[in-house]
């Protein structure tokens, strides 16, 4: 079975990127994956150290993501780019964790700009070897465009959302297998 994880880049309680990649996962799971969240603030994850190897739950959370063949990562634009908190878990990651992995790319923004926050996270998780899907999705004025219960304002903008799964699941089965 295809297995898909979103990572959620947000500390906040009742976080809309949260809030907004649950529902792709709905969507990832009714085309038939299994599903998981990382929730990046509750788990137990220092600042990286390179010369450290396991650092709180950072080995537990690399098997996830080694082990998922699609992924979706989701961040919070913070000054026109993606979190700390997301860049932080990023860096425990490699290309042993993607490569092979589909991809997919949720922001959302407090105000009207999340185009750089799609760039920086396409290049970086391109410089890993992941497979970045083409469909991405931003959110403008997400505290306005998304309730906390994933309860979208947007008709349109939740079916971008619900595509980004479903891209996701398409783009994983169609990967190579890297066992050998």
């Amino acid at each position: 079975m295809t297995r898909v994880v979103a990572i959620s880049g947000s500390r906040r309680t009742n976080s809309t990127t949260k809030a907004a990649l649950r529902v792709a996962l709905g969507a990832a799971a009714r085309a038939g994956a299994e599903t998981d969240l990382i929730d990046l603030g509750a788990v137990d994850l220092p600042l990286y150290h390179p010369n450290e190897d396991e650092q709180g739950e950072s080995d537990r959370l690399k098997a996830i993501v080694r082990e998922a063949d699609g992924v979706i990562a989701g961040s919070p634009v913070y000054r026109g780019s993606y979190s700390s908190t997301f860049k932080n878990f990023h860096d425990f990651c490699g290309s042993e964790e993607y490569e092979y992995t589909a991809v997919g790319l949720l922001t959302t923004a407090g105000g009207g700009s999340y185009g750089g926050t799609l760039e920086h996270l396409r290049s970086t998780f391109r410089n890993v070897h992941a497979w970045v899907v083409p469909h991405e999705v931003g959110i403008r004025g997400a505290s306005s465009a998304v309730a906390a219960d994933g309860t979208f304002r947007d008709d349109s903008l939740r079916d971008r959302t619900e595509r980004l799964g479903r891209v996701v699941v398409e783009h994983a089965e169609r990967l190579p297998d890297t066992d050998p």
